[in-house]
């Protein structure tokens, strides 16, 4: 796969560059001087002979111009302003620009909300170009705020994502955490082939990356300090230590939980395919579906980052340790996980009397065990219901429960073996 280099050569060295084809999607936050990776992403595209197609929403040709003057090749060069007629108004401020644009190739669009009219002038600027024109979008949130609703730009990406991989291009996008919800991040990190964060904490700047797709290693998704100096960036390097399987610990708790994909995606409002790619460590989680995720499946962060406890004895379940692994079943009823891989699952079910719960456990399909430990419970198979006390058991091969009751003036606990 053909290489292209980011400008920074401390990015290059961390992700193994750039690849032809890759749409990059950078997640940033307030005062992450993203501006430094644009700028050092189009001074290596002139000294490439490349040209670049820089798509504005969010920022007037003045300001862009005023900005890049320094390192821009106007031959190279071609800007799309989505800015004027759109966010701007139309402010004669900004229109004056156009009494004299300078050496400066622009193209105005005349109605930006119009993403009909805006996808097909794009078209037209990449049919006229020869291969691998490079691009910049300065702004998903721009064009968000613009169109009104992030299912029309998440449509717009869906579109044009796969159409600037087909082109040989390298596309950057920017966006502002912030301002989208989870569910359209996780998206776009779906379809898109590289995401990073860039973010700021205690005076510090961070980088990482969230997802690089086709690259092995998995020392570019740890956090990495940079610093901006004479118009350069210096990312920090981290000695190599054996990183955490975070989609391993996922995909085990989830397991204990007895959670299918869909089940836990619908919990955390993401889709099913970012979570396989999670337990697959295609990708890194946000901060934020970190968190909900480990609510999702009831256990601490802590307690989702900490080494196994049974690292040293693998056969060895502790009461404190199961009990930590408490996922809420709905109406105080709860499970805990107890061990969860490809050949075995087991957890033990806690129902509270009188409570009901109108579906099984979890959604596997393969034969499982329950067995009663304590107290009363009535189970519905095949419209027949039947009251199963301490001592008794079920073996579920190819069917599945519609209905669970809580019986007697105690809860009741079950040990759920598949």
């Amino acid at each position: 796969m053909s290489k292209v280099s980011s400008g920074i050569r401390a990015l290059d060295q961390l992700i193994n560059f750039l690849y032809i084809g890759d749409n990059v999607v950078w997640e940033v936050d307030a005062g992450a001087f993203y501006d430094i990776f644009i700028r050092s992403f189009l001074r290596q595209t002139f000294s490439d002979s490349q040209k670049v197609i820089y798509v504005s929403f969010n920022r007037s040709p003045q300001s862009v111009l005023n900005e890049l003057r320094d390192i821009i090749k106007t031959e190279q060069f071609i800007f799309v302003d989505c800015f004027t007629a759109g966010k701007g108004k139309n402010d004669a401020t900004f229109v004056r620009f156009y009494d004299n644009p300078e050496d400066f190739n622009v193209v105005r669009i005349e109605s930006p909300k119009n993403i009909d009219e805006f996808t097909a002038t794009l078209n037209e600027i990449e049919d006229s170009l020869p291969p691998g024109a490079r691009y910049v979008f300065d702004s998903l949130t721009g064009m968000q705020d613009l169109w009104g609703d992030e299912n029309v730009t998440y449509k717009f990406f869906t579109y044009m994502c796969p159409r600037l991989f087909d082109l040989d291009t390298v596309a950057y996008w920017i966006l502002e955490k912030e301002a989208h919800s989870q569910k359209f991040k996780a998206n776009l990190r779906h379809i898109t082939q590289d995401v990073f964060d860039l973010y700021a904490r205690r005076d510090k700047l961070y980088i990482k990356a969230i997802k690089l797709s086709g690259r092995q290693d998995r020392e570019a998704f740890k956090p990495h300090s940079y610093e901006i100096s004479n118009d350069s960036v210096k990312i920090a390097s981290l000695k190599k230590e054996p990183s955490t399987d975070l989609g391993y610990r996922l995909k085990e708790l989830r397991i204990r939980a007895g959670l299918s994909q869909k089940d836990l995606a619908d919990k955390v409002d993401v889709t099913p395919s970012f979570l396989s790619q999670l337990e697959n460590n295609q990708i890194s989680p946000s901060l934020n579906s970190f968190i909900q995720i480990c609510r999702a499946l009831g256990v601490s962060a802590a307690r989702f980052l900490e080494a196994e406890q049974t690292a040293t004895y693998p056969w060895l379940f502790r009461k404190e340790s199961v009990s930590a692994q408490c996922a809420p079943l709905g109406d105080g009823a709860r499970g805990y996980g107890i061990v969860g891989d490809e050949k075995l699952s087991a957890r033990v079910v806690v129902i509270p009397a009188g409570v009901i719960l109108r579906k099984h456990f979890h959604a596997s399909k393969s034969p499982e065990f329950v067995y009663v430990i304590r107290g009363s419970v009535s189970v519905t198979i095949d419209g027949k219901q039947e009251v199963l006390n301490s001592g008794d058991s079920v073996y579920l091969k190819e069917i599945m429960p519609a209905q669970w009751k809580g019986e007697g003036g105690d809860e009741t606990e079950l040990l759920v073996v598949w």
